[in-house]
């Protein structure tokens, strides 16, 4: 999001193209979560026909100071930012709006026409920024509420280290808080606690006099030089860590060094373990957290092949039965051609058993026996004048056919 160095950039341009000029026309956008507290239209109102005497900045805040109140002041939020046309302003990478856009942009949340002609947009690409109409802008929150300007107010250095000793929390999530000094954002910490070689996680209060003196220095020189520059990130030394701390873990280097990334605060830190290394208790207190966190995935990783071992084992045992049940399966119907087998029908007529262990196919044998009674083929009977040859014949080609009740003979 813009920090100071962007917003420094912004009130300059305005300070330098608009003040002393009156507003003629004035557009706000119907949207409410940007425009906060006033209504559009009495927002447009407020500031045509009032003459800019001033440009003002804390922080990360900006307003417009007027011939008579009240003021227009911005909250950058994520991606804030001004623009004047046919002014070359600084184009922060998550705010930059293309020149060939129509003007004013579709993103713009407040545009302004001046009696010279000139014309200058605050636009908002992801609407986290605030426009509001204040009396005192300085009076009220949130400006009311940050710490000293880290530029224009940053405390001298004996007081600066006695306000560090009296802090307990890491020394990245303090640079952070607004009340505390006003301006620092994500990037420009992890800057400066690299410029002094302080490890983002290291205790505010246990930070050596030496390193407190060495941060004063670098958060002056890192705010001046952005700000020379007009927060042009192309224009910043080759060998700040900004260039790369937006990039993969294990692609992100400095200098040749590997950089590394660490939550603090809620906010992704990127900084140089080979440079920026814990300190007294800190350092101790990360040994033994990271002893801990060895232990419990080396206890983890123990788990985790017994496990495996009672896995295999059960695996084992399982193909074990599964192997037996198959057997088994095998064996039914081998058992069952044997009960096929017991079960052959008895002859019929006078068939003798030699004639039915000639006559049976071995396939007839392999089928379990049907329920029923074998019948003889229909054919002449011995009282129609059969021979005993037939009668054999006659045997031997007689079929399983369904039980059926049996029939009384005519009379």
């Amino acid at each position: 999001m813009p920090e100071l160095p962007e917003v420094e950039a912004a009130r300059l341009a305005l300070e330098e193209h608009c003040v002393g000029k009156r507003i003629v026309r004035c557009s706000a956008a119907e949207d409410t979560k940007v425009i906060d507290g006033v209504a559009p239209s009495r927002l447009e109102a407020a500031l045509v026909g009032r003459t800019i005497a001033a440009a003002r900045r804390k922080g990360k805040n900006l307003w417009l100071v007027l011939d008579s109140p009240p003021s227009p002041s911005f909250q950058f939020g994520m991606a804030g930012a001004i623009y004047i046309k046919g002014v070359e302003l600084s184009k922060y990478k998550r705010s930059a709006v293309s020149p060939t856009e129509e003007w004013p942009s579709k993103y713009s949340k407040l545009f302004v026409e001046l009696d010279d002609g000139l014309e200058f947009s605050f636009t908002d690409k992801r609407r986290f920024a605030k426009i509001r109409l204040l009396d005192n802008p300085e009076a009220v929150p949130p400006i009311s509420e940050l710490g000293p300007d880290a530029l224009c107010e940053l405390m001298q250095l004996d007081d600066f280290v006695q306000s560090f000793g009296r802090k307990n929390a890491p020394i990245k999530s303090l640079l952070l808080d607004q009340s505390f000094m006003s301006g620092i954002g994500n990037w420009m910490a992890d800057e400066v606690l690299y410029q002094a070689r302080i490890h983002p996680m290291q205790t505010s209060s246990k930070i050596s006099k030496e390193k407190c003196k060495a941060l004063h220095r670098c958060i002056k020189e890192v705010i001046e030089k952005s700000v020379e520059v007009g927060a042009d990130s192309n224009e910043f030394p080759e060998n700040w860590i900004f260039h790369s701390r937006e990039k993969k873990p294990g692609e992100a280097f400095v200098d040749g060094r590997k950089i590394d990334f660490v939550t603090v605060g809620g906010r992704t830190s990127a900084y140089v373990p080979e440079l920026q290394m814990l300190d007294g208790a800190d350092a101790a207190a990360a040994n033994r957290s990271k002893k801990g966190r060895d232990k419990a995935e080396e206890n983890v990783g123990k788990t985790s092949k017994k496990g495996q071992k009672a896995a295999l084992k059960e695996g084992g045992k399982a193909a074990q039965k599964t192997a037996v049940d198959e057997e088994e399966e095998d064996d039914k119907p081998a058992k069952r051609r044997a009960k096929g087998a017991k079960a052959l029908p008895k002859k019929v007529g006078n068939t003798r058993a030699d004639d039915h262990e000639e006559g049976e196919d071995e396939d007839e044998e392999l089928k379990p026996a049907k329920r029923g009674r074998k019948r003889p083929a229909k054919g002449p009977s011995k009282k129609e004048g059969c021979s005993s040859d037939d009668e054999d014949l006659a045997g031997k080609e007689e079929t399983v056919v369904a039980a059926k009740r049996p029939q009384r003979k005519k009379r």
